[in-house]
């Protein structure tokens, strides 16, 4: 951009002002005429550097913007005009346009390059663009840079920026390191705790079902003192009744039950079992060995791990209910009583 197209630019957004009474003084010796006025009222530094005692000022009223191409100087003057930047702009000098706006302390234009760039991230420019984000104090750009970075990071590392970046600043590259050992650990916490969660909100499905077998019994297993009803519907969580009820028709007939050595027979054990460590009505409740339960814990208590996860069963039971109050939840997930996840399950004392 030469100095009579950069005049021109700023008479178009400078109206009816005086004539221009200070120049900005490019690395390519570029001269951009400018009003003092309008530079100290955009920018603190500025203003610092036009109101500094005469004896430390060159005697020609100039301020010399170096280190950073001339029509970068020139888009940055512009913006103290007129406060706009175009996407080609941003495009061509969002860099050092977010160097200057850092230096000179604009924070309109800060913001806007740091948007911008963020918008242009590639593998080529990823590792410049995190080192001047932490350079210019751009926590946004730098956690977006980060973030980047390490999606792509086996493209990342083959570019030259990444091997100027291990021989000129390892702080910076332990820091990428140690991000994305940290982000490793974030998603394996999250897919954990997801999993955990889907178990609570089986298991408490589960006890909604038992209450339902047995106080108004399902399509095969139904309450002692009514006959199941073959052809009843399916109900709405029929994969999980149809297994539970699977599992009480195997309990029911089970001659190694006694003895404890079958798996299938411990499982409705501990079904039963957290029923009634949820149920709050025990004596009008008609889910087998409720009752019974209540009274054993009365008497010897419950372990820390089984109260945890009764504490977790009830907290998901509240927030199924409170997600959809007023339909069925057709859409959370079934129970799979022959999971690996339910099979393994080993709280029971």
């Amino acid at each position: 951009m030469s100095s009579d197209n950069c005049s021109g630019d700023i008479d178009l957004f400078s109206g009816e002002m005086s004539e221009t009474d200070i120049q900005v003084v490019t690395s390519g010796g570029l001269r951009i005429p400018a009003h003092s006025a309008v530079l100290a009222s955009a920018s603190t530094v500025l203003e610092n550097i036009l109101v500094r005692p005469e004896k430390l000022r060159s005697s020609e009223r100039t301020i010399r913007i170096l280190g950073v191409p001339c029509d970068a100087v020139s888009v940055f003057i512009r913006f103290l005009y007129s406060s706009k930047c175009t996407e080609e702009q941003m495009e061509r000098h969002g860099i050092h346009l977010l160097a200057l706006s850092h230096v000179y302390l604009v924070p309109k234009l800060k913001q806007r390059c740091t948007k911008g760039l963020a918008e242009r991230l590639t593998i080529e420019n990823a590792v410049d663009v995190l080192q001047l984000a932490r350079l210019c104090d751009a926590p946004d750009l730098y956690l977006r840079s980060m973030k980047f970075l390490s999606s792509n990071f086996k493209k990342v590392e083959e570019t030259e920026g990444w091997k100027f970046l291990q021989d000129h600043d390892p702080l910076l590259e332990l820091e990428i390191l140690q991000f994305m050992d940290e982000a490793e650990l974030r998603k394996k916490r999250t897919r954990r705790h997801k999993r955990e969660l889907s178990l609570y909100l089986q298991l408490s499905e589960a006890m909604d079902c038992l209450e339902h077998i047995c106080t108004e019994g399902c399509t095969s297993v139904g309450p002692c003192d009514k006959e199941p009803s073959y052809e009843t519907q399916p109900c709405s969580k029929f994969d999980t009744c149809q297994g539970l009820q699977l599992l009480i028709r195997h309990f029911a007939t089970c001659k190694r039950r006694t003895n404890g050595s079958c798996l299938r027979c411990k499982r409705m054990w501990q079904i039963l079992r957290l029923h009634s460590s949820i149920c709050d009505q025990p004596n009008d409740c008609r889910v087998p060995l409720c009752r019974q339960f209540k009274l054993k814990v009365q008497q010897r208590g419950d372990d820390d791990l089984w109260k945890s996860l009764v504490g977790k069963v009830v907290s998901a039971r509240a927030m199924s209910s409170l997600s959809l109050p007023k339909r069925k939840r057709v859409d959370e997930p079934k129970m799979d009583l022959g999971h690996h996840e339910v099979m393994n399950f080993r709280l029971a004392a």
